[in-house]
């Protein structure tokens, strides 16, 4: 099957997708005679058989393991980006902060600087 780009709206308001598909002769013609009997257009048909083939597959546990790993790699995605969008922004809260140790004495390297890489000056 290939996706078409024209869309329609349906009956409900809903946009569609055309798709065209190749099928063999025979199969067409199978396909169309079980049309007829069912008092069926031939994309009512087909609209049946997917609508079945979808809820046979949305009960599969298999597809369902398949589909949460693919939500957490979208979660995950989208957590990486909004990070990188936040830190352009300035306002990174999702960086983990670095902790200076503590008791050593020693100042932390940027303190003593300006912004600028400048002594400060109090």
């Amino acid at each position: 099957m290939t996706p078409s780009h024209d869309q329609t709206q349906g009956p409900t308001g809903n946009a569609r997708k055309t798709l065209a598909i190749r099928l063999e002769e025979a199969q067409h013609a199978q396909l169309t005679m079980i049309a007829q009997l069912e008092e069926l257009t031939v994309t009512d048909a087909i609209r049946q058989a997917i609508d079945q083939w979808i809820e046979t597959k949305r009960t599969s546990p298999q597809l369902q393991q398949r589909a949460e790993a693919v939500l957490a790699d979208i979660e995950r995605e989208a957590n990486t980006r909004r990070g990188a969008v936040a830190a352009l922004l300035g306002n990174d809260t999702t960086a983990p902060t670095r902790k200076e140790p503590t008791g050593s004495g020693q100042p932390s390297p940027r303190s003593g600087r300006s912004k600028g890489g400048e002594p400060a000056t109090s």
